[in-house]
C-alpha cells in the first residue's frame, strides 16, 4: 500500500472514530499516532518518536511538548497535540514557546483533523504564526499528499522542505485572498479591475455597479474552466472505449473468423466468477469477451467495467484485476480454481463499478 492509500485509509476511519473520542489523550491515541506512523515514524521508539519531549523555557523548567520527532539524537519535527473539538488559533502560541528552545526546524499543531505545519521563515529560530503548509484530513487533496509526504520519514530533507515552505506558504495565503476577494470584492480589488475596463472617473456609484459584475466574471471563469475539463475527460473517456474495442473481439465463442478460440478453461473461469457473485448482482449483468491476448469478464457488458481479466498460457496463467487508474494487478495462479480464493477483491471491484 502506498502513502496515498495509507492517508486515505486513515482518513475514512476519522469520522466513525470521533464520537468515541472524549479526550485530548484518546485524540492522540486513536488519531495522531496513527498519523506519525503513516509518516513512517516507529511511534513505541523513543530514538524516532520522543513522547512528553521536555522543551524549558527560560526559568519555567518541566515544559514538554507532546512529541518530538527525531533525527541523529536531536529533535527536528515538534508535534502539540489538541483535543479534536478545540480551535487550533487558540494554541499556537503554546507551541511558539517551545520551539526557539530546541533545535526543532518545523513545528505541528494538530486537534487530529487539522494539521498546521510551521517553521522560521520569517525570522530565524523563531517560528512563524502562520503555517506553511496545512490541511484537514477529512478533506485533503492530491497535491496536499504529495507536500505531506515530504514529511516522510523516507523523503525527509529539511533543505528540501525548507526550500519549497515560503513558495508553499505564501500561495496558499494569495489562494486564501483570492478566495475571500472572490466571494465578497473589496473595494480595492473592484478598483483595480474595473480600471482595466472602464476609462471614466470611477464614482462611487461606478464601483458599486462594478461589485457584482467582478464577482460574476470569476464565477463564470471558473465554470467554464470546469466545463472545459470536463468536456476534456470525456473525450478522453471516448477515445478509450473506442480503442478498447477494437482491442478486444466478439463475445460469441463461435466465431473463429478473427482468430480468437474460447477454450473450455475461459469458459470454466466465467462460470466460477459469477458463482461467487451470485448472491450480489444478477449474473444476466455478467458477460465475457474473448481476445487475443486475454480472456475479459465485464459487468453490463461493458468495456469499461472489467470484473477481472484472465491470462490462461499453457505455462502460466494470471488473474488479474485493474485499479482505477486501470492498471493491472496480476495475480499468478496454478488453475482456474484459484479465483475462488479471490472472491474478496471480485466483491470490491463490483462495489466500485457500481458506485461508478
Amino acid at each position: 500500500m502506498d502513502f496515498k492509500d495509507q492517508i486515505l485509509q486513515l482518513a475514512s476511519r476519522v469520522e466513525k472514530m470521533l464520537p468515541k473520542l472524549q479526550t485530548e489523550e484518546a485524540t492522540k491515541n486513536a488519531l495522531i499516532m496513527p498519523f506519525i506512523q503513516v509518516l513512517g515514524y516507529d511511534v513505541f521508539n523513543p530514538f524516532e518518536v520522543n513522547p512528553e519531549f521536555v522543551a524549558d523555557i527560560g526559568i519555567k523548567k518541566g515544559e514538554k511538548v507532546d512529541y518530538a520527532i527525531m533525527q541523529d539524537g536531536a529533535p527536528t519535527i515538534l508535534i502539540e497535540c489538541k483535543h479534536h473539538l478545540e480551535k487550533l488559533d487558540l494554541h499556537n502560541s503554546q507551541l511558539f514557546r517551545y520551539f526557539h528552545t530546541t533545535k526543532a526546524k518545523f513545528g505541528l499543531l494538530t486537534n487530529g483533523l487539522i494539521y498546521r505545519f510551521y517553521t522560521d521563515l520569517e525570522e530565524k529560530n523563531k517560528m512563524d504564526s502562520i503555517p506553511f503548509f496545512e490541511f484537514n484530513i477529512n478533506e485533503i487533496k492530491d497535491a496536499e499528499i504529495v507536500e505531506l509526504k515530504k514529511f516522510h520519514k523516507s523523503y525527509f530533507d529539511v533543505e528540501n522542505i525548507t526550500n519549497t515552505a515560503s513558495d508553499l506558504k505564501y500561495l496558499n495565503e494569495l489562494k486564501n485572498i483570492l478566495n475571500k476577494e472572490m466571494i465578497q470584492p473589496s473595494e480595492n480589488f473592484v478598483t483595480f479591475f474595473t480600471r482595466q475596463v472602464y476609462t471614466g472617473v470611477l464614482t462611487a456609484k461606478i464601483k458599486e455597479q462594478f461589485t457584482p459584475l467582478v464577482k460574476r466574471s470569476f464565477s463564470i471563469l471558473i465554470s467554464d474552466a470546469i466545463n472545459e475539463r470536463l468536456k476534456s475527460a470525456l473525450n478522453q473517456e471516448k477515445q478509450i472505449e473506442v480503442a478498447e474495442n477494437i482491442l478486444i473481439e466478439s463475445t460469441n465463442p463461435s466465431d473463429t473468423s478473427n482468430g480468437v478460440v474460447t477454450t473450455e478453461e475461459e469458459l470454466e473461469s466465467f462460470y466460477i466468477v459469477k458463482s461467487l457473485l451470485r448472491q450480489n448482482i444478477a449474473t444476466s449483468r455478467i458477460t465475457f469477451r474473448d481476445a487475443q491476448s486475454y480472456f475479459a469478464i465485464l459487468l453490463d457488458d461493458n468495456n469499461r467495467k472489467t470484473i477481472c481479466r484472465l491470462y490462461l498460457g499453457a505455462s502460466k496463467k494470471y488473474f488479474v484485476i485493474l485499479d482505477d487508474a486501470k492498471k493491472e494487478i496480476k495475480n499468478e495462479i496454478g488453475s482456474v480454481d484459484e479465483i475462488y480464493n479471490y472472491s474478496d477483491a471480485l466483491l470490491d471491484v463490483i462495489q466500485r463499478l457500481e458506485k461508478k
